[in-house]
């Protein structure tokens, strides 16, 4: 006598399962690749802005950024207009070039944050080099126009200080510094 053993029974196929899997694989392998992708895209863009950017041999129409201008110490106050900038990078120094116009008001609060006042100003001085001027294209001589300037030597690794300030316009006067840090 043979006894039958009835068919193992399968469990029905749940496609719960499934769909779980799916999920997982999404979670743990697209999504990061998906990023992966995104942040090259990115830093390649990033090495792209840092080469133009190393790349420029004039002022550049743009307020130097805010990292910039807290190495270098040069505060552009708010409210000034036609900001330009220049940053020169080498092994012994670095320096930065930046034009703006102000108010008077706004000048006075310049100077005040960069630790001076107006009565450091001295008329007819144009204390920014004719080497540093030609760098990026300023002239000073033989303008017919009125300066007033002011050097501020700091000790390291606080930067020195070029000020020059055409005060012909006497409202909205252009101010020219020099940042220069040395290493």
């Amino acid at each position: 006598m043979s006894v039958t053993v009835p068919p193992a029974q399968r469990p029905p196929h749940l496609p719960k399962h499934r769909i779980l899997t799916l999920l997982v694989v999404v979670l743990l392998i697209a999504i990061p690749v998906g990023y992966l992708v995104q942040s090259a895209f990115v830093s390649r863009e990033s090495g792209r802005s840092k080469q133009r950017e190393a790349a420029r041999t004039t002022l550049h129409y743009e307020w130097p950024s805010k990292v910039q201008r807290r190495i270098y110490e040069v505060p552009v106050p708010h409210g000034a207009s036609y900001v330009a900038y220049y940053e020169a990078n080498a092994w012994e120094k670095s320096t930065l070039h930046v034009q703006f116009r102000t108010s008077r008001k706004h000048l006075d609060t310049f100077l005040r944050e960069i630790g001076t006042d107006r009565s450091a100003l001295r008329d007819g001085r144009v204390t920014i080099s004719g080497k540093q001027a030609d760098e990026v294209g300023w002239r000073f001589r033989g303008t017919g126009r009125s300066y007033a300037g002011l050097l501020l030597a700091q000790s390291r690794p606080a930067p020195d200080l070029a000020v020059t300030v055409d005060t012909t316009p006497r409202e909205r006067p252009r101010v020219y510094v020099v940042s220069t840090l040395a290493f």
